[in-house]
């Protein structure tokens, strides 16, 4: 027994690949070997591995057995060896999955993947856009940079990777050069907006500086403090405290105005709006509102211009991205074509 345990230690320290490969290798060997020891017990290689299997595992179901010396000496190593072996393979394979989840909770990985989305900042803002983006696409996957203790959120398909995402040890990790796009929330633990657009300019520049091809949109809490952005070629903003106080004043005056926005905004309830590919049968703009009307659509939208009703005779260009208004049955149909 003390041999036995001191081997068992020495087993425990061999690299895991070592483990792996020996174990398959005693299976398989040892499904072969009880077939030609066991010929009128064990017919097929399939009956010697499903012995083999029950007898490592120890599970030992009894429907087979060796009869011959030969075969009960095998037995008796893999009762010895064995089960030993697979037993030390299957606490490291639970071993790894517990690291691996542990790693996962306190945002120690390297994301691997493309075309994902990065969250950076986490707050309540933060959480509605991840149920928003899953809401519109359920298999993306998402990545959250911060620099909490331990993820905000986790799933099959969200990350966390902690870390400071001005600099770019984190950014690395979150592998952002093949990322879609970048959402980058201002810090809600800075009150001082200039102080919070500071912060959030230096994560900008970072990003840009790795990564100027990735779709990056930013929340700036003073729309004046947007003219420092613009030289790194930012492509979208969201201004956080205007667009609030905007939709408060214009609901004060005209009663329902925040249905209207919320409608667009979520998309659990309501008409929404939708991205439509170009057809080849459209073109001028009225060919596609005529098209898309007849539907149950309305085109509002060729990228940022809102004046689609007095551009109806006019060209649609190659690099046209149009936006309609509908619910989701709609849309549905219409992308089916």
């Amino acid at each position: 027994m003390h041999i036995l345990k001191q081997l068992m230690k020495k087993v425990i320290h061999i690299p895991n690949y070592m483990l792996f490969i020996t174990s398959i290798l005693l299976v398989v060997l040892s499904s072969i070997l009880i077939v030609f020891i066991e010929r009128d017990s064990f017919p097929t290689i399939f009956d010697g591995f499903w012995w083999v299997m029950t007898t490592v595992t120890t599970v030992g179901y009894g429907d087979l057995y060796p009869e011959t010396v030969g075969g009960r000496l095998l037995a008796l190593f893999l009762y010895v060896f064995g089960i030993g072996l697979i037993g030390v393979v299957i606490g490291k394979i639970i071993d790894s999955l517990a690291i691996y989840r542990k790693k996962r909770q306190e945002g120690d990985i390297v994301y691997k993947g493309k075309g994902h989305y990065i969250i950076i900042g986490w707050s309540q803002k933060a959480k509605f856009a991840i149920k928003e983006m899953l809401a519109t696409h359920q298999d993306i996957e998402i990545i959250i940079i911060d620099q909490l203790e331990k993820a905000p959120m986790l799933d099959t398909n969200i990350y966390y990777i902690k870390g400071n995402p001005s600099e770019k040890e984190p950014l690395e990790k979150a592998n952002i050069k093949e990322a879609k796009s970048v959402l980058i929330f201002a810090d809600d633990k800075i009150v001082e907006g200039q102080l919070a657009d500071g912060k959030t300019l230096l994560i900008a520049s970072t990003i840009e500086s790795m990564a100027p091809e990735v779709h990056t949109i930013v929340e700036v809490m003073e729309e004046n403090h947007i003219k420092n952005f613009k030289y790194m070629q930012i492509d979208e903003f969201i201004i956080s405290n205007e667009t609030i106080s905007s939709l408060f004043v214009r609901s004060a005056f005209r009663n329902g105005m925040s249905n209207i926005f919320g409608q667009l905004l979520r998309r659990s309830q309501g008409d929404d709006l939708f991205y439509v590919p170009v057809k080849s049968s459209w073109n001028t703009y009225k060919d596609a509102f005529d098209d898309l009307l007849k539907q149950g659509a309305t085109l509002v939208a060729d990228r940022h211009h809102l004046n689609i009703n007095r551009m109806l005779d006019e060209t649609i260009p190659n690099n046209a991205e149009l936006f309609v208004i509908c619910d989701k049955p709609t849309y549905q149909k219409i992308i089916r074509g």
